[in-house]
């Protein structure tokens, strides 16, 4: 199996001119069984909500079928617009250790909402929370409604600077086809202190389940890395598809929080993935990168978190 970046998803032509675009990677988290605000969380993944997208609209091509697709035209997520594309939204402050709901829109460049996206991965939207420190997770499917609204429910938040990032395609208009991952802040008051990133390491615990990461990565340039999943010592061979992938991963750098994704590129073979899912893997800038992989087992969906050096 294969995984590559994906600050921009979708479309095979589209891959091959991303490639030498690519700006990230992918480990990302939907659902865990710790609170989202952790440092090894994940959030509940609410993608089991239709959207009013993806209920009302089957045209437009599904990039979720075709996996390993390159993301890295994107960019790093860090700007509320691009290419007259831009995320709107009214909410900057949330409230801190209880659920609450962050609503949004996503304007083209007539300034107009936009309400056709394409489906990548199963989902018109992808929408991500992340602490500022990176010791706080969530990946939620959010629902539509008719004007272009959309509502990205989230699990309890701990005080500080969040960032929320919206992944789409539009699925009309000039950015037809184009992967786009736009972002803005949100404050959660209370007492934000920092909690410190985990060191750099191979491995990470999830539910009884060991995620052991290969490869020597340097910033800029694609390299292979492994992630192999296994539970008591024993590999894992029973991996279920998620999101029409055998894992997802999010990338995050310390520092900025510029934003990575990746996704296996080998087609699903039914409930037999693993133990190893590999990745052609670029990651843009040296340091710390914080990744969330999930994965899929028993139908429980599971989410490791590791640091991960780049020289």
């Amino acid at each position: 199996m294969s995984f590559t970046s994906r600050p921009t998803l979708r479309r095979r032509g589209f891959a091959v001119a991303a490639t030498a675009t690519v700006l990230a990677l992918t480990l990302a988290a939907c659902g865990s069984s710790k609170d989202s605000s952790g440092s090894s969380t994940a959030a509940k993944d609410h993608g089991a909500k239709a959207s009013a997208s993806s209920s009302a609209t089957t045209g437009g091509m599904d990039h979720g079928s075709m996996p390993g697709m390159d993301h890295g035209g994107m960019g790093d997520g860090l700007a509320d617009a691009k290419d007259g594309y831009k995320l709107s939204s009214g909410t900057g402050e949330l409230p801190a250790g209880k659920d609450s709901a962050y609503r949004f829109t996503i304007t083209a460049p007539d300034g107009k909402p936009v309400t056709g996206f394409a489906v990548d991965q199963t989902k018109r939207m992808h929408f991500y929370a992340i602490r500022s420190d990176l010791t706080g997770f969530q990946h939620v499917h959010p629902a539509m409604a008719a004007d272009g609204t959309w509502t990205a429910d989230l699990a309890a938040l701990r005080p500080g600077t969040w960032r929320m990032f919206a992944s789409f395609t539009p699925d009309n208009g000039p950015g037809k086809g184009k992967d786009f991952v736009l972002s803005r802040t949100v404050t959660v008051p209370g007492d934000a202190k920092p909690t410190p990133l985990p060191g750099a390491a191979t491995s990470a615990e999830a539910d009884g389940y060991t995620a052991t990461v290969k490869g020597d990565l340097m910033a800029g340039m694609t390299h292979p890395m492994t992630v192999a999943i296994s539970k008591d010592g024993k590999p894992v061979t029973d991996l279920q598809p998620y999101l029409e992938t055998y894992a997802h991963l999010t990338a995050f750098h310390e520092g900025d929080g510029a934003f990575a994704h990746l996704h296996p590129q080998t087609k699903v073979n039914g409930d037999r993935g693993g133990p190893e899912l590999s990745f052609q893997t670029m990651l843009p800038k040296s340091g710390n990168w914080r990744l969330f992989l999930q994965f899929q087992t028993g139908g429980k969906l599971h989410t490791a978190a590791l640091t991960l050096r780049v020289s």
